[in-house]
């Protein structure tokens, strides 16, 4: 039976106590009986790392060894687990495993000043001269921070996100201006997916300081995560100016050019750069995704092949070439992934990678058995990394019914701004979205920009920093109805503002997050004008293309045919709710019906949307844009009817799947 977490840390502080006063046998005795009453493995993690340094204090150095085994097991990632390895191997004379241990440590959280104080005697004792002043550099940059921020570094790098914030946040209301205690509020708020509060810290930290580096690089790189392109090559020239020659500017320009759809020169960027040092695999991954952007498929291929020649461990150079939906592996390349994916060795996202491009691989040889098998051990592993908890989406879609009523959008009709430039494209991922968004942006009077975040995070705004616990109500969207009614126009203005930079000059632009399905409440009441089209694919054919696809980020719920299942449940039960209580505000069309109808659906979505009907909507395959959804290829092409179907070469293993849909 579990501990209650209130116990837990109770009993935890308390062994804790009785290390400080020197008592380690009852520390190690009280926390061998807390284990054997908890089956949580966070917890577990926490009580074998409290006997290693109990026993390595009482001079067990041996027991504390085989006591960390036991806590990496559990987690390999602990970096203080490491450190107490390092501490144990030292004591045994063992300074070479000691040396190994505290390298991990560090690698893991370079902010742990034991581990590297460690490792400056160790390579003195060495005479390796450059390691120590590697060392002591990075040593004295940690100390030179305020011990609140260096406490938080140490919690960001063990992913105690919401810890690290909490101290942050206090520090900053006594130090308002201290530039690097903003930066580190701006890297949690990117880390937890607040972009907005993150964009808001760096800009205010660049107003207070324009010089500071490390400020703008942050900025630069999160204005490229959002795809505020045109923003982020104002900051990557100021830099450039600054250092004409740095390598990982000259990459975030090239990048910038490929989102403005200035293919050609970010080709030859990045060719100038791989010329300085073409020995670089990440280099020519990033010069594949800029000319798959362009649709030079063969020389995508090529750079992709090249990177994991130089790095035959690079899963991602892999996947790409899987992800171009095109590929096709030799023999060769197939054993080569085979191989690699059972290196215990092998970083777990480099493992992923090539469990789903394997996948691919076989499933292109129509050897389904071995191509399910990929699939399932890359989302088995991808799960396990990602904490991602069904019944969360199946509350918040109920929280959406309760609160999102009738008498709420009668309440507050047309009280948001009345712009009717967007248009959202919802559902879920890999149920025709992109094609559809390929067909209206070849209007004359549509932009095509990408996936947003602005509805997402105006959502977590609304929703707080509360940690919700389990059957407790989130604060959104229950407080739709009590916020001052002013601020809806605002937000709805707030929106159309933010979304600017991703623009050219149409007076419509979509928004292609599907995610935004469950917050097409707040939609209508900041955006009363806006168009909703729900890109719907049947359900297992769109649950099965999500399920052996690798996302790049955002869709946590597709690792799992049971999750994935669910999912496409609330997705179904909130959308039949929308349309009951949004009426004309939402255009359902199903792949099914494009595919095999092109021009009746053109039509439907183009009168839905308020525009005449153009040529270039039907011929959406000749349409020059810069795509980089996994269906860019499918998009570049005329309609074609072979995916619809692909599941049932699987179906004997999609019973869960098929159980959670009822089909």
């Amino acid at each position: 039976m579990n501990t209650s977490s209130i116990s837990f840390e109770a009993q935890l502080k308390s062994i804790q106590q009785l290390i400080q006063t020197a008592k380690f046998t009852d520390a190690i005795s009280q926390s061998k009986q807390l284990l054997e009453q908890t089956s949580e493995q966070e917890e577990q993690v926490e009580l074998w790392y409290l006997i290693a340094v109990a026993q390595r204090y009482a001079k067990e150095n041996t027991n504390a060894l085989n006591s960390i085994n036991e806590l990496l097991k559990c987690n390999n990632k602990h970096s203080r687990a490491h450190q107490e390895q390092g501490y144990n191997y030292l004591a045994l004379n063992n300074t070479e495993q000691g040396k190994t241990a505290f390298e991990k440590a560090v690698e893991l959280n370079p902010s742990l000043v034991a581990s590297w104080q460690e490792l400056i005697e160790i390579y003195r004792h060495a005479n390796q001269q450059n390691n120590i002043q590697k060392a002591a550099n990075h040593l004295s940059k940690l100390k030179a921070l305020p011990p609140a921020l260096l406490a938080v570094t140490e919690f960001m790098h063990e992913g105690k996100l919401l810890k690290a914030e909490q101290i942050c946040r206090h520090f900053l209301q006594n130090n308002k201006h201290h530039i690097d205690g903003m930066c580190m509020l701006a890297e949690i708020g990117i880390e937890l997916k607040i972009y907005d509060d993150a964009e808001f810290l760096l800009a205010s930290a660049l107003e207070l300081a324009p010089t500071h580096i490390q400020a703008r690089s942050l900025y630069l790189n999160l204005l490229i995560r959002l795809g505020k392109y045109k923003m982020a090559e104002q900051q990557v020239n100021t830099l450039l100016a600054e250092q004409p020659d740095n390598l990982s500017y000259k990459i975030s320009k090239a990048t910038i050019l490929t989102g403005l759809g200035e293919v050609e020169d970010a080709v030859s960027l990045f060719e100038e750069v791989i010329q300085a040092d073409d020995k670089i695999a990440g280099l020519h991954l990033q010069l594949g995704h800029a000319l798959k952007a362009k649709g030079d498929i063969e020389k995508a291929v090529a750079a992709y092949q090249r990177a994991y020649k130089i790095n035959p461990n690079y899963g991602d150079a892999y996947w790409s070439l899987a992800n171009t939906k095109t590929y096709r592996f030799s023999d060769e390349e197939i054993a080569q992934m085979q191989a690699k994916r059972e290196d215990e060795n092998l970083a777990v996202t480099d493992k992923v990678q090539l469990h789903f491009a394997t996948g691919k691989a076989f499933e292109d040889r129509k050897e389904f058995p071995q191509a399910f098998k990929a699939y399932q051990e890359g989302n088995d592993l991808q799960r396990a990394n990602n904490g991602f908890d069904i019944n969360r989406i199946e509350q918040q879609v109920d929280e959406q019914i309760k609160h999102c009523t009738p008498e709420l959008f009668e309440k507050y009709a047309n009280i948001g701004l009345d712009a009717p430039d967007p248009i959202f494209i919802v559902g879920l991922p890999r149920a025709g979205s992109t094609l559809l968004e390929q067909i209206l942006a070849s209007h004359s009077q549509v932009d095509g920009t990408m996936e947003l975040h602005n509805i997402l995070g105006l959502a977590s705004r609304l929703r707080g920093r509360v940690q919700i616990k389990d059957n407790e109500e989130s604060p959104y969207p229950k407080n739709l109805r009590e916020i001052n009614s002013d601020y809806f126009k605002r937000f709805g203005q707030q929106f159309i503002d933010e979304t600017r930079a991703y623009r050219d000059n149409a007076p419509f632009f979509i928004d292609k997050m599907p995610n935004n399905f469950l917050h097409l409440g707040l939609i209508k009441l900041i955006l009363p004008n806006a168009k909703i089209i729900d890109a719907r694919r049947s359900p297992m054919a769109c649950c099965f293309s999500g399920f052996k696809q690798l996302f790049a980020e955002g869709q946590d719920f597709s690792y799992s045919l049971d999750d994935i299942g669910r999912y496409y449940k609330a997705y179904l039960k909130l959308m039949a709710h929308w349309k009951q209580v949004l009426p004309d505000f939402i255009l359902t069309v199903t792949h099914e019906d494009v595919v095999d109808d092109l021009e009746k659906q053109v039509r439907r979505m183009l009168d839905f949307c308020d525009l005449t009907f153009e040529q270039s909507c039907i011929d959406f395959h000749k349409t020059k844009r810069t795509i980089k959804t996994p269906s860019s290829e499918q998009v570049r092409q005329p309609i074609y009817k072979s995916a619809t179907e692909q599941w049932r070469y699987f179906e004997e293993y999609l019973t869960p799947l098929k159980k959670v849909l009822n089909v």
